[in-house]
């Protein structure tokens, strides 16, 4: 049955365009930022997540309001929990305090954090106590949410002893835990991650830096699905890496079974995307453990393919 979506009054060939710098780096080089002052970050993401979060950051009000931003709620907890000697009331909107933070809270209570929640026990919002956290080792759940993983690992080298995470139970989306220790390296601050265990180590101060943002892989994952989609297109999308930080840079290899052929400039940091003509599958089967934001995209781009698809390893998605 042929069911793919026709563009008849707006081509897609030969279109370039350049996608705003990675959400999940540059929120992570947020926090890095307020805690090293000197670093500079390029190509910002120009998400709502990350404008909260800037605001957020840059304010320092007592009453902190993240709407929807999930990525600023969890990062936000342990960055406001050692700002030694002040209060604030972090809260969301009205799903975000449906969403449950107690794994984090729990975890940074066990460093010594002052956290209490003000309505629903495990939920936002919460009342921080900010304090010098004294302990250097704790054990969290990690087949809940990398986030918590990371929200810890980003203040870890302020500590004064630095860190160490034991990771419980199977790792969930585990390229964004390496993502949030390459960007620690990439401005001085030694780690490691091996099996169930996290290290970081202490450092007061970094020799001034930039950071450039790659592109958005989750971004690109919407021109992947419109070239899917359409019978003849081409599209060059713009600043992308072959050896990306992104778990979701696994969209190249995911959208060639749906017909979209991608290649890579390395010298101008471009990929290409092509509609092939190749025989599409009637049925695919994809664990996105590592990936579970691609999720959506990849079930709307089945159905408009007339492809059945069995998408596992979603268990985070919902909180």
């Amino acid at each position: 049955m042929e069911s793919r979506i026709s563009f008849s009054n707006r081509s897609l060939k030969e279109q370039r365009l350049s996608v705003t710098g990675s959400k999940s780096e540059t929120n992570r080089l947020l926090i890095l930022q307020a805690l090293y002052p000197s670093l500079q970050i390029l190509n910002s993401s120009e998400s709502d997540d990350s404008k909260v979060l800037t605001a957020a950051l840059r304010l320092q009000d007592s009453n902190i309001d993240v709407h929807h931003a999930g990525t600023a709620m969890r990062f936000l907890a342990s960055y406001l929990s050692i700002q030694e000697g002040k209060e604030f009331i972090l809260t969301g909107s009205q799903r975000m305090q449906q969403r449950p933070i107690g794994v984090l809270v729990n975890a940074l209570r066990a460093l010594g954090a002052s956290i209490e929640y003000t309505a629903a026990e495990g939920f936002p919002p919460l009342k921080i106590i900010g304090k010098k956290l004294l302990k250097s080792a704790l054990s969290i759940q990690a087949d809940v949410s990398s986030q918590y993983i990371s929200s810890l690992m980003l203040v870890a080298s302020s500590l004064a002893n630095g860190l160490t995470i034991n990771l419980k139970g199977h790792i969930t989306s585990v390229p964004y835990i390496k993502m949030t220790l390459s960007l620690l390296k990439s401005i001085g601050v030694e780690g490691s991650f091996s099996g169930q265990t996290i290290r970081i180590e202490p450092l007061l101060e970094i020799v001034p830096t930039s950071v450039t943002v790659e592109s958005d892989w989750s971004s690109a994952s919407y021109f992947y699905s419109l070239v899917a989609l359409s019978k003849d297109a081409s599209i060059t999308l713009s600043s992308y890496k072959q050896n990306s930080r992104q778990g979701d840079a696994a969209l190249a290899s995911v959208f060639e079974q749906l017909g979209v052929v991608t290649t890579f400039d390395q010298q101008l940091n471009t990929i290409q995307l092509i509609s092939s003509e190749k025989q599409l599958p009637s049925a695919i089967k994809l664990d996105l453990i590592n990936t579970p934001d691609l999720a959506q995209t990849i079930a709307v781009c089945c159905f408009g393919l007339g492809i059945a698809c069995d998408l596992t390893g979603l268990h985070t998605l919902k909180i």
